[in-house]
């Protein structure tokens, strides 16, 4: 939606395209999470729009940039939520395809300190082919950004991130959920931004630590063709590049931290949009960062990305290469 109000229309061309899932996103939350076996009574429940595609996508155009959503939907009443959520926050749905069958789903589990579990069932996703995103390769390649995660097939995310090369397109890949990943498909990859578990599963690293995480981000910037930016959570993120010894950290901004469910999507989506807005480097990571800390304090994933008025309120209405947040080693 613009800052007047209004909904985004086809006259918007998209500077983010945003290839990937759109899921009903069922949240249970509890005081702690059950043990194998075991059942516990839950305090709250909500089925909300979501999806790591949606997600980002959203994430992205609260920011006010253009933004559009390559995805498959279902034939079922939780399609219509997916499609006037993303649709009344201001992203272009004109690239969203209807199948015959039920929508994704999300199951997530929420404890009393933030922390989730998530089982996610593509369904619906799963007939997001490299046919159908061939059908918009205009789009893309007349985009700023093209930004993918792992909740639709894989073959699909490759002819993507094909498309983005072949159109000199920045490729972001989010490689969640985790799954092992060719050196093929990470070779397409301008910027990759796995968290700590998903770097693990890519490079058999230890990321439990700082140094285990920057080793790991070394050994995927030898896969990827660009930089690589590893999430940590309460530890912030730090960022590797080509061509240079500099490591960026950025400190995650202090905030009341109550799920953490969409904080990640809020870190890529933000990150494409300043990106697209054309932000120096540093300056990018940082609005990152505040989208992903101000996702942590709101319940769900949807309801909790923040709006760009949001995000510039955090930082103090100043982006600056020098900002105490950032240190760089």
């Amino acid at each position: 939606m613009h800052p007047d109000g209004t909904v985004a229309t086809p006259d918007d061309t998209p500077q983010i395209v945003v290839v990937g899932s759109l899921n009903l996103d069922v949240t249970a939350r509890a005081t702690r999470m059950p043990d194998d076996g075991e059942t516990v009574l839950g305090d709250d429940f909500t089925m909300l729009p979501g999806g790591k595609g949606g997600n980002q996508a959203v994430a992205a155009a609260r920011q006010e940039v253009p933004t559009a959503i390559i995805g498959c939907i279902g034939s079922d009443s939780a399609a219509d939520i997916l499609y006037d959520a993303v649709r009344l926050e201001g992203c272009d749905t004109r690239f969203l395809t209807v199948v015959d069958g039920p929508s994704g789903i999300a199951h997530i589990e929420v404890d009393h300190n933030g922390d989730n579990r998530i089982i996610v069932v593509p369904l619906a996703n799963e007939a997001l082919t490299p046919a159908i995103v061939d059908h918009y390769a205009d789009d893309i390649a007349s985009a700023t950004v093209l930004l993918c995660q792992l909740e639709v097939p894989l073959d699909t995310v490759r002819h993507a991130l094909e498309l983005a090369n072949m159109h000199g397109v920045l490729a972001i890949l989010n490689p969640a959920p985790a799954r092992p990943l060719d050196d093929e498909i990470l070779s397409l990859v301008d910027l990759l931004i796995p968290n700590e578990t998903e770097a693990a599963l890519l490079t058999g690293i230890d990321t439990s630590t700082r140094g285990g995480a920057l080793a790991a981000a070394r050994a995927l910037l030898e896969r990827t063709k660009g930089d690589v930016c590893i999430t940590r959570g309460s530890a912030g993120s730090l960022l590797v590049s080509t061509g240079s010894d500099e490591v960026l950290e950025t400190e995650v901004f202090p905030v009341d931290a109550i799920d953490a469910t969409g904080a990640g999507d809020a870190f890529c989506g933000g990150l494409a949009s300043a990106i697209a807005r054309g932000l120096p480097r540093s300056e990018a990571y940082r609005y990152a960062s505040a989208c992903g800390a101000l996702a942590t304090t709101t319940h769900g994933a949807f309801p909790s990305l923040p709006r760009r008025r949001q995000v510039e309120a955090l930082l103090g209405g100043a982006m600056v290469a020098d900002a105490p947040d950032i240190t760089v080693r």
